[in-house]
């Protein structure tokens, strides 16, 4: 199987890209496998930047701290072989497991 990081990383990139309103970044942390994508504002809205998608690799364990989309990012980590018992959905009040 692929490296976790990078199946994370490459998923959450694909958020990235211009939008009506917006452009979606990518901002990365590789040193603390941080993966995140925010929403910049365009004139005339020019709105300010949010997070649209951010998770973090925690040992065996993903976390997703955001997701605004309406394409969820554990549907895409699910269909590349990431178990749903590996992935955390912090922004639901989900939870690592006491032993991390």
């Amino acid at each position: 199987m692929e490296k976790l990081t990078d199946i994370v990383r490459e998923e959450t990139e694909q958020y990235a890209g211009p939008s009506l309103n917006a452009t979606l970044q990518v901002v990365n942390d590789e040193a603390r496998q941080v993966y995140t994508v925010i929403s910049i504002g365009k004139p005339p809205a020019n709105e300010p930047a949010r997070a649209v998608v951010m998770a973090r690799v925690t040992g065996d364990f993903v976390v997703i701290e955001s997701d605004t989309t309406d394409k969820p990012l554990i549907n895409a980590l699910i269909q590349r072989g990431i178990p749903r018992k590996q992935i955390i959905l912090a922004y639901q009040g989900e939870s690592l497991p006491e032993t991390i």
